[in-house]
């Protein structure tokens, strides 16, 4: 398990439901029927889950919470966060759960540590952690690198990294993360990662990396297509409506918003997410562009429902050279055409199969948008995206790492 125990440092709180509800898509048909009993049996032989992220779990519901979410339908999940620094004394983790039995950890530092320091504390913290609940055998899934300074003296049966994003260009990215990153796909049994481009630059730094590209939960968004309940601070603002949804920050191409705003003044961009890393201030400013903030992961269909074309402006740069967004099969799924510019993961595989409009400058991405506000009804487009994405499912994805990481945990015992 590990090796060293400390003195108790862990607050528990008390047992909350989950912020947004997880998808369910459940799936049809005999040969997806076996494949979900086969891995319920797969799993009732798995461990306990050790999850370290560097996002929150109640921030944005993306790749993280589909994935582990459906870990803890099946067994203990420990999805353990950066710290949070605070006023405090004593340093401390506040827990409480999340989806069944995946128990979120927070640890809640103060200010003016340094780094050794914080690794210490983070490392007694999880210590406690796992005596409190009698972790004993079990998985380690990274999210972030930065996890290795605390966790080098556990003992896993497997050792996951699902690398979703090149997380070395974002900005404000720590100094050691391509560092630790070579010695996570030293001690890692397998990697995934979150799109084919990241694949294609990470396979030949590990004998097992597999790619698993964003996915779907596609009865979830599918809801958009039916007239929703207006959201009462979209249902005023006048259509078209092309909208957006995900974490606003470096990534988005903001003087193509300012293009797009200023090029027809009765278009109206809905943007909906948090402002990171970047300033508020520094976002265009138009009466048709509207910032409505954060929205939980279960109001998103009625906002999508109401928009005429939904948009990916991402800028190319560094920190988008690897995205694969979710949002793209999410906008798909929810039956809106979609406008994008030329990310990577986007133009393969659905701007080659015709199924959304791929612009890299502002006059041609208003132009796309031009044809986009025409194909919303159109049947042939819209049966193209469905049998593009009949066999697309989280569960799907799941489904394939359950089925590897299994095989290489007998492989481990064989040895």
């Amino acid at each position: 398990m590990f090796k060293d125990t400390p003195e108790p440092l862990v607050k528990s709180g008390e047992n909350t439901a989950p912020s947004v509800a997880a998808g369910n898509n459940t799936p049809t048909g005999k040969h997806k029927k076996q494949d979900t009993a086969k891995v319920e049996g797969l799993m009732q032989q798995f461990p306990d889950v050790v999850c370290l992220s560097h996002l929150r779990w109640d921030f944005v519901y993306q790749r993280p919470q589909h994935l582990l979410s459906r870990f803890a339908r099946h067994a203990r999940v420990f999805f353990v966060e950066e710290p949070v620094f605070e006023h405090v004394q004593v340093p401390y983790l506040s827990t409480c759960y999340r989806e069944g039995n995946l128990l979120l950890a927070i640890p809640h530092l103060p200010h003016g540590l340094q780094e050794e320091e914080i690794e210490a504390i983070q490392h007694r913290l999880l210590n406690q952690l796992f005596t409190e609940h009698k972790v004993a055998e079990h998985i380690l899934w990274y999210y972030t690198p930065m996890a290795l300074g605390f966790t080098r003296h556990l003992e896993p049966v497997l050792t996951v990294y699902d690398c979703m994003d090149e997380l070395s260009a974002f900005k404000f990215a720590p100094p050691r993360l391509k560092e630790l990153e070579q010695e996570l796909f030293k001690t890692a049994d397998l990697v995934f990662t979150g799109g084919q481009s990241l694949f294609e630059a990470k396979q030949k730094q590990h004998p097992a990396v597999k790619a698993f590209p964003s996915s779907i939960d596609k009865d979830h968004f599918a809801q958009a297509k039916h007239t929703l309940t207006p959201p009462s601070d979209q249902k005023d603002i006048p259509a078209p409506r092309l909208g957006f949804f995900g974490v606003i920050d470096e990534r988005m191409d903001i003087d193509l918003l300012a293009a797009l705003a200023d090029a027809r003044l009765d278009w109206q961009l809905v943007m909906i997410g948090p402002v990171v890393k970047i300033d508020p201030a520094s976002l265009p400013q138009r009466p048709n562009i509207h910032y409505l903030g954060s929205k939980s992961y279960r109001e998103l269909p009625a906002y999508i429902s109401g928009w005429q074309v939904a948009l990916l402006p991402f800028a190319l740069n560094e920190s988008t050279a690897f995205i694969s967004p979710t949002k793209t099969p999410e906008y798909l799924a929810a039956g809106k055409p979609v406008v994008s510019t030329p990310i990577r993961d986007v133009v393969r595989p659905y701007g080659k199969e015709g199924l959304i409009h791929i612009a890299g400058t502002a006059p041609t991405f208003i132009q796309a948008v031009e044809a986009a506000l025409l194909q919303q009804d159109n049947r042939e487009w819209q049966q193209k995206v469905e049998a593009f994405m009949q066999d697309m499912s989280w569960d799907q994805t799941w489904h394939g790492m359950v089925e590897l990481m299994a095989e290489a945990i007998q492989e481990k015992k064989q040895v």
